[in-house]
């Protein structure tokens, strides 16, 4: 605010001071700059003022001149051009009267008088104000740029109350399409040089308008609490704290009344009506209380259902089988209105163009409604235009070529419908896109009009985070989806954590040279560390280093189902580290040793070269590829390595996920998957797979919450036995290895649970699941050791193995008492002289290891299921996405590893 003192508009009156005048001047008028616009909820804005009465005038007159002053930026004949008196005109009370009102209705000016001196008249004139600026107070629920595009008073432009009073009313409507209805506007002016003003507008936005109780009159087969679940509005509570439901709309009570009608048409209520819904505010205008009167009425079931077709090529019988109604059950508007989609579908696909119309018969005397879906053929309807507005950097063709239908082209609803999904999926755009409907130049020609706004397609990630997986995580990323307009895809990244680094290219070209034909390629570098626990240490165990590069191609085969190809070439080395898990033979070869890493890691060791070529059999019709709520999406892939390369594998998946909108927001979903890897190549030796390690399927977290990350499936146990001689039964003192499997499958049902506006705004999505699942189907590897009770003290005695040196020989050490007690030596008996032979007759302890004893395990590998519910959230919060899971183990094997929580920020997986 400036310092200039604000007065609130329409403040000044200036009769008074006219009066005094009086004398030889005659008053006729004087501006009323109107009442204070204040504003509160079923308050209007102010009348526009006129002119005061003037003292007494004379009866008549003739005028002679006509002056004007006080005029700035008008120019007198301007003035004297908006009334209708002109030299030599008789004039009267009246016309002055309707001189005066004629001025203040070009809202140009603040202040008017007619001065008349015997038929000298001359018009006074303050001219409204210039608005330098406009200025917002108060205001902190809703943010400047929802504000201003309401108000239409602008700088530079001239002041007029009318406008002022306007922009208050679609402020505080503003307001109350958020819920609060107590929120008032004042606007005050603040009088600045050369006749400009500021326009303050102080805002009191006052409390959100809750409802406080929601009143049904006249259910009897329902109780309150069922309708109120079926409903939009939610009555105040305090658990609702992220649901903005409970917040008054005036919008929101119509479309409840919709709800309510839908609810009882969907159970048979063919007659129901709802007779009023009233929403009262409470005296402190707090709070509103909505009370809806409804009428039931009778429940009906369906009569007789048949099907009648006026298009030569399509049969009723045809129709029949699309419809699922039965006669005798309860009557149902939803599934009607499923069979009219149904069959408009289906003849939308075989090229008709259909008008498919329910006729019902109603019988109240039976209380039966009896159905004939009638489907006519529709006059053609063809498209003579395809218009896309709103893509400002994403080009035309690459959403012209989403579209299933061209211009000349029959309109087809379903093309439509489908050409809407087509387009969401890209990613590139807003979501609740809808494809527009325009008359064209005939009445046989439609105007497709696609409106989009675009969003952010190029992804900048620089985050580090933490996992219960991963650990500390530093993720560098960028990601364009929308390269250049073109809908190409380049991303590059580099991914460092404590147990996995990698680097990684890509490109991918959709339509390669404007055909429907996709292509690209991915170049990486993988580390990773594989790793198992002891205790609450995680060792790591095998390291492999994985470099290589595939090229994809994609070709649709049908609307729904596409064929992926693809070729990849990798170079993996799979290594232990020495000074752990190696020992030196009796050749002086740095071996593996299983007896500290297990045969089934010394077998995987080594470095080989994979040489595959694959396919992906695809059926997608979801509506939304980023976040589907129906739809289906089923693939199945092939890989064979082979060609070229030490690796020969056959590996089979199949992946289908289904996903419902069961209404109210809340998406339920089902997926299945399963695969199968089968070697071309014999097992190289006894106990051991011909299946690499690093080839088998592994599952646990995150796929099948509710256990470890390789929690699931065939395992190798090694239990310790204690000093008493007794095996030991805590787990985490246990070394667990995963071998995974040949075999997997996998099920999961997860339904997501809606929030309010608020918790979606800050990305919360909460679901709950139920996860089912098992890997199996490796050859048991051979044990590592047998242990003996070789001293028959009634434990069994670890296994010893003499340490040698480099060349291979056994080391001694020296007795105490010696000369270098304590040390190696390759000397059975004495030590080494300078010349390096062995003097000396007293004998040496030989130098050994011992290992174990414990009981070495097989376990898990077995196709029952293991089962796991829960519930996690998903937050797309500041830091990051952000998964949290909570999940319970309902059905588990031994072997198997558990985990209650699991969680992830910083990074995605």
């Amino acid at each position: 605010m400036t310092a200039m003192k604000a007065r609130t508009i329409g403040g000044e009156r200036q009769a008074m001071n006219s009066l005094r005048r009086m004398g030889p001047l005659l008053l006729v008028g004087t501006i009323l700059g109107g009442m204070p616009v204040a504003a509160a909820y079923a308050q209007d804005a102010a009348p526009a003022a006129s002119a005061p009465a003037a003292a007494a005038l004379p009866g008549s007159g003739v005028v002679r001149t006509i002056a004007v002053a006080g005029s700035q930026r008008l120019e007198p004949d301007t003035v004297r051009s908006y009334i209708k008196l002109k030299p030599g005109d008789p004039y009267t009370r009246e016309t002055l009267d309707q001189a005066l009102k004629d001025l203040y209705a070009t809202e140009l000016f603040a202040d008017v008088q007619i001065r008349d001196d015997h038929g000298a008249l001359t018009i006074q004139v303050r001219e409204n104000p210039v608005i330098n600026r406009i200025v917002l107070e108060g205001n902190k629920r809703l943010k400047e740029e929802k504000i201003r595009p309401e108000i239409r008073l602008a700088p530079r432009q001239i002041f007029t109350r009318s406008k002022a009073r306007a922009d208050v009313a679609r402020i505080i409507e503003l307001y109350r399409r958020q819920g609060r209805f107590a929120a008032t506007v004042e606007p005050k002016m603040v009088q600045l040089d050369q006749n400009r003003v500021d326009i303050v507008f102080e805002i009191n936005e006052g409390a959100k308008s809750k409802v406080r109780q929601i009143n049904i009159i006249g259910n009897q087969h329902f109780s309150a609490g069922e309708l109120e679940g079926e409903m939009a509005t939610k009555a105040s509570r305090f658990w609702r704290i992220f649901s903005s439901n409970d917040s008054y709309d005036p919008d929101r009570l119509a479309y409840d009344q919709q709800k309510l009608r839908q609810f009882y048409l969907t159970q048979g209520y063919a007659d129901f009506r709802v007779i009023s819904a009233v929403a009262e505010l409470t005296p402190d205008k707090r709070d509103f209380i909505i009370t809806y009167v409804i009428e039931e009425g009778d429940r009906y079931k369906f009569g007789d259902i048949d099907a009648e077709s006026e298009i030569r090529d399509i049969k009723p019988d045809t129709l029949k089988a699309l419809i699922r109604i039965r006669k005798g059950d309860w009557y149902n508007a939803k599934t009607v209105e499923d069979t009219v989609d149904a069959i408009t579908e289906t003849t939308g696909l075989l090229g008709f163009t259909p008008d498919v119309r329910p006729d019902f018969v109603r019988d109240k005397d039976k209380l039966t409604m009896s159905v004939t879906f009638k489907v006519n053929d529709a006059p053609r309807v063809y498209v003579e235009d395809i218009a896309i507005n709103g893509n400002t950097h994403t080009k035309d063709k690459v959403v012209r070529r989403e579209f299933r239908l061209s211009e000349g082209d029959a309109f087809n609803s379903f093309r439509v419908k489908r050409s809407r999904d087509r387009i969401q999926s890209l990613g590139y755009f807003q979501e609740k896109l809808e494809i527009e409907q325009k008359p064209g130049s005939a009445p046989d020609r439609v105007v497709l009009e696609a409106n989009v706004e675009e969003k952010s397609t190029g992804e900048l990630q620089v985050s580090a985070g933490f996992s219960s997986l991963e650990k500390f995580i530093v993720d560098l990323s960028i990601r364009e989806r929308n390269f250049m307009g073109k809908g190409q895809e380049v991303r590059a990244g580099v991914n460092y954590s404590t147990y996995s680094k990698s680097i990684e290219l890509g490109f991918t070209e959709p339509y390669l040279m404007d055909k429907n034909i996709a292509l690209g390629f991915d170049v990486f570098r993988r580390d990773y560390n594989s790793f198992n626990y002891y205790g609450n240490d995680r060792r790591t165990t095998y390291e492999q280093t994985t470099t290589g590069f595939q090229v994809r191609a994609g070709v649709p085969l049908t609307e729904y189902v596409s064929l992926a190809l693809r070729y990849g070439l990798s170079f993996d080395d799979v290594s232990l580290d020495k000074n752990t898990f190696y020992m030196v033979n009796s050749q002086g070869e740095l071996v593996c040793d299983p007896l500290l890493a297990g045969r089934y890691l010394c077998d995987a060791l080594g470095k080989r070269t994979t040489s595959s070529v694959g396919y992906s059999l695809v059926f997608d019709n979801l509506n939304n590829r980023v976040r589907p709520s129906r739809g289906q999406r089923v693939v199945f892939s092939q890989d064979v390595a082979g060609l070229g390369g030490s690796v020969r594998y056959v590996r089979s998946r199949i992946d289908a996920d289904k996903y419902w909108n069961v209404g109210s927001g809340f998406i339920f979903s089902l997926g299945v998957e399963g695969g199968a890897i089968l070697p071309l190549q014999s097992s190289p030796g006894p106990g051991v797979d011909a299946v690499r390690l690093t080839d088998r399927f592994f599952l646990g977290e995150p796929q099948m919450r509710g256990f470890a990350i390789r929690g699931i499936g065939p395992r190798v146990l090694r239990i310790p036995y204690d000093a008493d001689g007794k095996p030991i039964t805590n787990r985490d003192q246990m070394y667990d290895d995963a071998l995974g499997g040949r075999y997997y499958y996998m099920s999961r049902a997860e339904l997501e649970i809606p929030l309010g506006s608020g918790a979606r705004e800050m990305g919360l999505r909460p679901s709950i699941f139920l996860d089912v699942g098992s890997v199996f189907g490796v050859k048991k590897p051979l044990p590592t050791a047998t242990f003996e009770d070789t001293d028959g003290d009634g434990k069994l005695d670890p296994v010893t193995r003499p340490v040698r040196d480099s060349s291979g020989n056994p080391l001694y050490l020296i007795p105490e008492g010696q000369t270098n007690a304590g040390t190696y030596t390759t000397c059975v008996t004495g030590q080494k002289n300078d010349a390096g032979t062995c003097v000396g007759s007293v004998p040496n302890n030989a130098a050994t290891n011992s290992y174990g004893p414990w009981d070495e395990k097989f376990l898990g590998d077995t196709w029952k299921p293991r089962v796991s519910v829960g519930f996690g959230v998903n937050w797309n919060s500041p830091f990051g996405p952000f998964r949290i899971d909570i999940a319970k183990a309902l059905v588990k094997r031994d072997g198997d590893d558990t985990k209650l929580i699991t969680f992830n920020v910083g990074t995605q997986f």
